[in-house]
């Protein structure tokens, strides 16, 4: 389906569509949230992560879990606003957004993995391939217990997930593009998980 926006005149609204949703992404829900309720420097706790696993290890299941949700949220929220620019500004709203978690503003561009929010942005885009990619990730997280091998497993299946599910060669190349940067960011975690050393889900140790 193509955009309702000539070609001639998309790059504004596309630039636009970027922009406010790396700001939108940009919004580090899990430092404010244990700031807000008096849970730690989240910077200062295990990773230095801002995402919800790191949460986790503050002993706040809550907090953890309203963190997921807000960064899934947020980038659920720009693809679904830009979507009615049409399906090309809604795949850079998604990216906007991503790259806003990843690199906030700020935080001096110091950011999470992208993995809640990449959920968000594919559930917007299409609501059977998020979830299908949620669920590989929860059977993994369950089988394992490695909140990072969760994500590298649902990662690297979701452009297969997006093809199977929606055969648009558009949206695996998006789809690839996210599960490429989510393997770059989880560098340092494959390196544990080698070692043996990598923390499993529920522990506080560092991962």
């Amino acid at each position: 389906m193509p955009d309702p926006i000539s070609w001639a005149y998309a790059w504004p609204y596309l630039a636009a569509a970027f922009v406010f949703s790396y700001l939108v992404g940009s919004v580090p829900f899990g430092l404010l949230l244990t700031r807000l309720f008096r849970a730690g420097d989240l910077r200062k706790i295990g990773s230095g992560n801002i995402g919800a696993t790191n949460v986790l290890r503050t002993g706040r299941k809550d907090l953890a879990a309203a963190t997921l949700v807000l960064d899934a949220g947020k980038g659920a929220l720009a693809v679904l606003l830009a979507a009615h620019y049409g399906p090309d500004t809604a795949l850079v709203a998604g990216f906007g957004a991503f790259l806003g978690h990843l690199f906030p503003v700020w935080l001096r561009f110091r950011g999470g993995k992208g993995v809640a929010v990449t959920l968000g942005v594919l559930l917007a885009l299409s609501w059977p391939l998020g979830l299908g990619v949620f669920a590989v990730w929860l059977a993994t997280a369950a089988a394992f217990r490695y909140s990072s091998l969760a994500a590298l497993v649902a990662a690297a299946l979701a452009p297969v997930l997006a093809w199977w599910i929606a055969r648009d060669l558009q949206l695996v190349e998006f789809v690839a593009a996210l599960a490429v940067v989510v393997w770059l960011r989880h560098l340092d975690n494959i390196a544990r998980l080698v070692r043996g050393t990598e923390g499993r889900i529920g522990r506080k140790d560092k991962a």
